[in-house]
């Protein structure tokens, strides 16, 4: 039913959407394509999985479900905002003056590194996220909504807003939006534009463990390969909306998802991963900035 097709290309718009976010954020800022970022978001889908064997150990998933979801989430998140202010600080800040194509194949290291880094320390074997939440949902007419979909876009568009409210209304936020103008321009000013790239890192890396946590409740599966490809789409988002444009990830995010939906239903599920970039070329052809075509200044 076409109607259902659209939730669940809603609810896997919003887990790439937030996962594009990261990219643009920091495109807009340091120019760069951080091709680790897939990996950060893969690791919080395993953090949200070893939290919830700790809570489920401790006997307080048992008696306190929310609480104990709320944990394994709120944990992933602050543990790959770490993640990713470390891997700015070791991988991407010592390289900030060196050739443009220094960070980006030290983001292709980083992200061979992660993927082995995972695969070792948690075998290369599926593992399995435990089903929690309870079985159906809400149905509004012909349409149903399990209780997972309705979470999952919930907080994917909670975190959106906040994303926007931030940017937008606090100081960092300003400063954030003064250094992906002119970062040159806005260290003269008095913005600590290091604080800024590093701030920058650690909002993109939580929201993509945000979004595995939630691609691993909604699958109930990850594994160490997770990130590759949830990487490029997140990437092909980025570019689909205007690379460097924050409403621009959203709505490639939500688009992209939409089509893969779509295309899996109606089309092949076999070709599923190809519908995205066949979307991209043609959005590229008509408009090779991006739907909403963000300007962004080069870097030199």
């Amino acid at each position: 039913m076409l109607l259902q097709q659209l939730i669940h290309g809603l609810t896997l718009g919003s887990v790439y959407a937030l996962i594009a976010l990261g990219y643009t954020m920091v495109y807009g800022i340091l120019g760069l394509i951080n091709f680790a970022h897939g990996e950060v978001y893969m690791i919080g889908a395993y953090l949200a999985i070893i939290f919830l064997g700790l809570l489920t150990a401790m006997g307080l998933t048992s008696q306190h479900l929310i609480l104990s979801l709320f944990l394994a989430f709120l944990g992933s998140t602050l543990f790959c905002g770490a993640y990713g202010f470390t891997l700015e600080r070791i991988a991407y800040r010592p390289l900030q003056k060196a050739h443009r194509l220094s960070p980006l194949i030290s983001a292709i290291g980083v992200s061979i590194f992660l993927q082995n880094y995972v695969m070792l320390t948690q075998g290369s074997s599926d593992k399995v996220f435990p089903h929690l939440l309870p079985e159906g949902g809400i149905q509004i007419g012909g349409i149903v909504m399990s209780y997972i979909q309705i979470l999952i876009l919930t907080l994917s568009v909670l975190l959106m807003i906040a994303l926007h409210l931030f940017v937008t209304k606090t100081r960092m936020g300003k400063a954030i939006r003064a250094t992906a103008q002119d970062a040159r321009m806005a260290s003269l000013v008095g913005i600590n534009v290091d604080a800024v790239i590093s701030t920058t890192f650690i909002l993109g890396s939580a929201l993509a463990a945000a979004a595995g946590v939630m691609v691993a409740i909604y699958y109930g599966v990850v594994n160490f390969n997770i990130g590759y490809v949830a990487g490029i789409k997140a990437f092909t988002a980025a570019v689909l909306g205007g690379i460097g444009n924050i409403p621009g990830a959203m709505l490639g995010g939500i688009l992209l998802g939409m089509v893969e939906s779509m295309g899996s239903s109606y089309l092949s599920s076999e070709y599923k991963d190809l519908y995205s970039f066949v979307l991209l070329i043609i959005v590229l052809l008509v408009k090779p900035s991006g739907l909403l075509g963000a300007r962004v200044n080069e870097k030199v």
